[in-house]
């Protein structure tokens, strides 16, 4: 068994040297959604909190208490944020359940100030409101010295950790990412739960990613908006609500996520004009031709969520795709 450790932990080092994950918002690269990006197909209707502590190793403390269940329900950076203090947590529901589509299926928002002080969560999900299924996280912040109260962290060090992003970016997070469960139903995703990370270094009160390497975040946060500020939950795919929304497509595109090449197919056999934006709106790829099929050269963008912008006539069209 120790060796099985040891040759565990020698992995884990390795990849510790390698591994680099997305930058912050704003960077190229970065897989940060703003909050006003029209991926966003809706946002949760529903939010039951369970406070944590100010500090965890203090029970007289107190509880978390800026903001209530309500601020987390409904568009991000529009009616505050519920702190959730040391290792507190919140269930949100929505209108209709999330589905595992291509990319990203659903985002997450906290109110950091800026990039680097970041106050981090896991985040689960459940398609029966009961047995959860957490997104395997990944933190390899330098865990020998505690993150102070205000202190930095490095958005490249983490990944599948809510609180990733400054405020009104949102955390992307991809079904595709958790392990198949008999218990899980990917295409009826019907509750989203956001649990405070208690970022000490201390055993008796750290929390571990999913390679038990502790998460070293600002803590102590002993006031009344410590731990995770959940913000809002964005849904990217949903249930859909009708045949007659997938008859409105003026064009089809395949493959999604695409590495290359994309295709474009205009059901209508007609000609359109198109163009590629980020999801913050900057235009990345103009047609020069206009077509009923055609094939646009994508190897030149940066990894990330990109938006086709497709018109015929008076009608448009926004379809949202994954470059890997």
């Amino acid at each position: 068994m120790k060796l099985i450790y040891l040759f565990s932990s020698l992995l884990f080092f390795v990849y510790s040297l390698k591994a680099q994950f997305a930058p912050p918002a704003g960077q190229i690269g970065t897989t940060a959604i703003f909050k006003d990006s029209s991926v966003f197909v809706s946002w949760a209707n529903g939010c039951s909190v369970s406070r944590g502590l100010q500090d965890i190793s203090i029970p007289a403390s107190g509880y978390a208490d800026v903001g209530d269940s309500s601020f987390a329900i409904g568009m991000a950076d529009f009616n505050g944020v519920v702190s959730l203090g040391d290792g507190g947590s919140a269930i949100l529901k929505f209108a209709s359940p999330i589905i595992d589509g291509p990319g990203p299926d659903l985002g997450v928002f906290e109110n950091s100030f800026d990039n680097t002080f970041l106050e981090l969560a896991f985040v689960e999900v459940s398609s029966n409101g009961m047995d959860f299924f957490r997104f395997p996280a990944t933190s390899l912040t330098d865990t020998s010295t505690q993150a102070w109260s205000f202190g930095p962290t490095d958005a490249t060090k983490i990944d599948n950790l809510a609180g990733k992003y400054k405020g009104g970016f949102g955390t992307p997070f991809d079904l595709a990412d958790i392990p198949d469960h008999v218990l899980l139903d990917k295409q009826s995703i019907t509750h989203v739960k956001v649990i405070d990370v208690v970022g000490c270094i201390q055993d008796q009160y750290c929390t571990r990613d999913a390679y038990q390497h502790k998460i070293n975040d600002p803590w102590p946060t002993a006031f009344g908006s410590g731990g995770f500020d959940l913000d809002a939950v964005g849904v990217i795919h949903q249930q859909a609500v009708g045949v007659k929304e997938f008859e409105k497509s003026l064009v089809h595109v395949y493959p999604n996520p695409v590495t290359n090449e994309m295709f474009v197919h205009s059901s209508y056999g007609v000609h359109y004009d198109f163009y590629i934006s980020s999801v913050i709106g900057e235009v990345v790829y103009v047609s020069d031709k206009q077509s009923s099929l055609s094939t646009i050269p994508v190897s030149g963008l940066s990894p990330g969520i990109y938006l086709l912008n497709v018109s015929i006539g008076n009608r448009s069209q926004q379809i949202k795709f994954v470059k890997l």
